[in-house]
């Protein structure tokens, strides 16, 4: 393997592994309410280091960022109506509670403004793998544009999470911001495997089955990630409304989400003791190889952690440190389960091709 192939996957796994710590920051962001800790962007209160206490502010600090945010708000709904969703602009135009300022708090501020230097520095790695990967722009072109693909994404991203504060939140927004996650992630390990030299030995392997399997499970935990941000977005709300007090009572409260978001989670531990229960008779059968091995650990791991982890919120009143966990195994999840998903559409001994992968 030659210098430059060296550097570009290990710059991409470590920017893979910085998109798993920025998930699970943002998942301690949402757990204690310190998405608005910031009211503005990039910059945090109009500085790039942020205020420790409120006598740093002016008096009116409310009124100064609540109009900043409306005059972001009313070029986002222009974007909006140029795409042709001119009733979710007009939502945005006329609901005030968006532009309800939050109290200044000096712990939610640097909770927030850690979040966005790693998001920084996530940029800056993305960037850097991007420059790296024009190592292969004459041997493999579909590295260097997909890693592009990456840092376009990751600049966008920025962009949503600064519509996530200036709409104060705004539940769907929200939602995207999770998932261009979760592609972004899809990207970084797609283009690290296109470069990594794998061999493979699953030349046994009844790959209809097992895809059908596969894809079932990568499906039905993007809508279960879907449905768990709406039921995040549920508990806010509720515990507003008991002034973040009473935590035992907020899962009584909750509505049809919640009760879907259980139930379906039985639908994905079957699929995925069915997948696991594949996995292990190739393990078997076949001596399968490292890499196999350890995604199948993986996989059960996650999945018997994540719905632990939704159990003990479901009867334990919610605690503030499981919540980010939760969400992180869900990323785990799905890396491990698109990682296999390469790995067994790899032919013996050799690397994917993209032409492969995209059914070219």
């Amino acid at each position: 393997m030659q210098k430059g192939e060296r550097i570009f996957i290990r710059l991409g796994i470590v920017t893979i592994f910085a998109v798993y710590l920025l998930i699970l920051v943002g998942g301690i962001v949402r757990s204690t309410g310190s998405g608005m800790g910031c009211p503005d962007w990039p910059k945090c209160f109009g500085s790039w280091v942020p205020p420790s206490d409120i006598s740093d502010l002016p008096e009116n600090y409310k009124e100064i960022y609540a109009n900043k945010r409306a005059l972001k708000n009313e070029r986002f709904s222009n974007y909006l109506e140029y795409f042709g969703f001119s009733e979710l602009a007009e939502k945005i135009r006329t609901d005030e509670s968006i532009l309800i300022e939050a109290d200044f708090n000096s712990t939610k501020t640097t909770i927030e403004y850690l979040n966005r230097l790693l998001g920084a520095i996530i940029g800056i790695l993305i960037f850097a793998t991007f420059v790296s990967s024009l190592f292969y722009r004459k041997s493999n072109r579909a590295i260097t544009f997909i890693s592009f693909l990456s840092f376009l994404l990751v600049v966008f991203q920025g962009w949503i999470g600064s519509v996530v504060v200036s709409t104060n939140l705004l539940p769907w927004v929200i939602t995207v911001h999770m998932l261009l996650a979760f592609l972004l992630l899809a990207l970084l390990i797609l283009v690290v495997f296109l470069a990594s030299p794998l061999s493979v030995r699953l030349q046994k392997v009844k790959k209809g089955p097992f895809n059908i399997i596969l894809v079932l499970c990568l499906f039905t935990l993007l809508i279960q990630v879907v449905v768990g941000t709406q039921v995040r977005e549920a508990i806010d709300v509720i515990a507003a409304s008991f002034n973040f007090g009473s935590k035992e009572l907020w899962i009584n409260e909750l509505g049809s989400e919640f009760y879907f978001h259980r139930s379906f989670s039985l639908l994905i531990l079957g699929l995925h003791l069915v997948l696991g229960f594949m996995m292990y008779k190739r393990i078997l059968r076949d001596n399968g190889s490292k890499l196999f091995y350890n995604l199948f650990l993986v996989i059960v791991i996650t999945v018997i952690l994540e719905i632990g982890t939704g159990i003990v919120m479901a009867y334990f009143a919610i605690p503030a440190f499981i919540q980010p966990l939760h969400l992180v195994l869900s990323s785990i999840m799905f890396g491990a389960l698109y990682l296999l998903l390469l790995v067994i559409n790899t032919k013996q001994g050799q690397s994917l091709k993209f032409s492969e992968f995209i059914g070219a």
